[in-house]
């Protein structure tokens, strides 16, 4: 007799996740005493749990924590080490993760192990690397395909889909740059919320600091990189989606123009073909040199097009042009918006940063002005109307599920000025009013790149650092570059501290969150790198000039 479909909405969860949980082999897991230890004590990376649990050898922990994936690359070509001892090493670190900070959606290990394999055995007979990325482990957000695996991006609705028959175009690509796939992390219900849960797996937390929120939408990428469950990660971004995850969990994060990496064949829930923002796919890695690392592997000759016809033909430089020999940039400074005030730290952070850079030689200018086409909270109302078109509610409706908590406050920046298409209007008038305001936004920040002659624009990742779940807000600092479709690197750069910010901050929006320096006390800051359209090669280059400047003069 044939079992019964499932009735409601947790059974088809309970059967998903146990699933899930059955796909982590026994030998391991953590002990009942590691996992109890591990809730005591929210600051994850200060208690060493990959170590203390015993589940990975010495080799296996320096694999993990002590190379970046270029250094990996080095050794994995040379056959220094093999890439079933580096993947096996990831596999387990990302299942420790799993089990104490709910990162992961889909793994597959056993596939992993078996590809590893074969790219040894290829280097072994062939005396050379299958490609440029040979060998090495690389995590993906859940929403890209991967022919076999089921593609949910936290639907319930979608926990009744098949798995997928056809990789995504990047998937393919990757494969045949000699990567190792191995997992899929975890994201918000609809994706469009900066705090990573869904009824399916969970909520993804910060392993810097539980308490706090790992980022969205690509937050189960930025807590596995963080806790070096992966050297390298790819993301989504149409918000922030990288770069929040990023400043949130202390890595470094890029989210380059859009197409120029390959992003169709993902599940997504949006509708297509309607005007707005459009997302981008991007890295997060633990250095700059790893996001140039993605970037060039997979732009490269300009080939992405045969993997995804959105994919634009443009060759990666490996010198970018309309650079200064000198080195020496001319850096505009965005200004503090009064509708999204910057917390102490991250204020001090940014303020930090600029004294560094003008001792090491660079122009900086503070950037401001009168025209309201410039400020992020005429683009973040803009970017808020183009979101209220998607089918994300129906499908929430479908399965019976609820909405997730940050996702039903639905932060809004409205509050910071007129809607930019008024009521009323009709959907093709909407559209329109929608369309020309961002071209309004383009015009006003081509002039200003003109005028002052900026080689890039230094900005905060956020008004916040990472804060308590549910409370990020509307990401005014990162949704700016969406709107423009600018490149935009996230760097880490120094720590909340209530020592020296102790005064807390209310905001007057409820919608944002507020400054409580005992809560967010060693959480990381960062800066963010911003150049225009298709200067994805001289952005990653300045803030790599940048990153460098900071680690000489930029000290506390």
């Amino acid at each position: 007799m044939a079992s019964e479909s499932p009735s409601n909405w947790q059974d088809l969860v309970a059967i998903k996740r146990h699933e899930c949980e059955q796909k982590i082999p026994s030998d391991w897991r953590l002990s009942a005493d590691q996992l109890a230890f591990a809730q005591e004590s929210p600051r994850l990376l200060d208690i060493d749990l990959p170590r203390r649990s015993g589940l990975l050898s010495e080799i296996e922990l320096d694999i993990t924590e002590n190379y970046t994936a270029s250094q990996l690359l080095v050794k994995l070509a040379s056959g220094q080490t093999s890439s079933l001892a580096v993947t096996t090493a990831f596999c387990k670190r990302a299942a420790i993760a799993q089990q104490v900070i709910s990162c992961l959606t889909e793994t597959f290990f056993p596939q992993a192990l078996e590809r590893a394999k074969y790219l040894d055995e290829y280097l072994q007979r062939e005396g050379k690397p299958i490609g440029p990325l040979h060998g090495l482990p690389i995590s993906l957000k859940d929403s890209f395909c991967v022919e076999g695996v089921q593609t949910t991006i936290g639907f319930v609705a979608f926990l009744e889909n098949e798995p997928a028959k056809k990789n995504s175009g990047l998937v393919s690509m990757l494969l045949e740059l000699g990567a190792v796939l191995y997992v899929k992390t975890n994201i918000p219900q609809t994706m469009m919320t900066a705090d990573s849960e869904n009824n399916i797996f969970g909520r993804t937390l910060n392993p810097h600091n539980t308490i706090l929120g790992a980022g969205g939408s690509s937050g189960g990428e930025g807590a596995l990189v963080a806790f070096r469950g992966s050297v390298l990660g790819v993301g989504t971004d149409i918000a922030g989606s990288i770069r929040i995850p990023a400043l949130c969990c202390g890595v470094y994060g890029f989210k380059p123009t859009n197409d120029r990496i390959p992003f169709g064949g993902q599940v997504s829930g949006a509708v297509k073909g309607i005007p707005g923002l459009s997302p981008a796919a991007g890295p997060l890695a633990h250095s700059i040199a790893d996001l140039k690392l993605l970037m060039s592997s997979v732009v490269a000759d300009g080939q992405a097009w045969k993997y995804d016809f959105s994919a634009v033909g443009v060759p990666w430089q490996a010198v970018p042009s309309g650079i200064n020999a000198s080195g020496s940039l001319t850096i505009g400074v965005l200004a503090e918006d009064k509708y999204f005030l910057l917390h102490p730290p991250v204020k001090r952070a940014l303020e930090r940063a600029v004294e560094a850079l003008k001792r090491a030689g660079h122009r900086i200018i503070r950037l401001g002005g009168e025209d309201e086409a410039q400020s992020l909270a005429y683009a973040s109302r803009l970017a808020f109307q183009y979101f209220t078109y998607g089918p994300q509610k129906a499908i929430i409706e479908a399965s019976g599920e609820p909405k997730i908590t940050s996702l039903a406050k639905n932060a809004s920046p409205m509050g910071s000025g007129p809607p930019i298409a008024q009521q009323g209007l009709g959907p093709f008038e909407s559209i329109l009013a929608l369309h020309e305001a961002r071209l309004r936004i383009h015009e006003a920040w081509r002039q200003t790149w003109v005028d002052q002659k900026l080689d890039v624009v230094l900005a905060p990742g956020a008004q916040s650092t990472a804060v308590a779940h549910d409370m990020y807000g509307w990401p005014s600092y990162t949704v700016l570059w969406n709107v423009l479709d600018y490149p935009a690197c996230i760097i880490p750069y120094g720590k909340a501290s209530k020592e020296l910010d102790p005064e807390p901050m209310k905001t007057a929006d409820d919608a944002q969150p507020d400054y409580r320096p005992d809560e967010v006390d060693g959480a990381p800051c960062a800066i963010q790198v911003v150049t225009p359209r298709f200067q994805d090669e001289k952005c990653l280059w300045a803030a790599d000039i940048i990153d460098r400047a900071l680690a000489v003069y930029g000290k506390e």
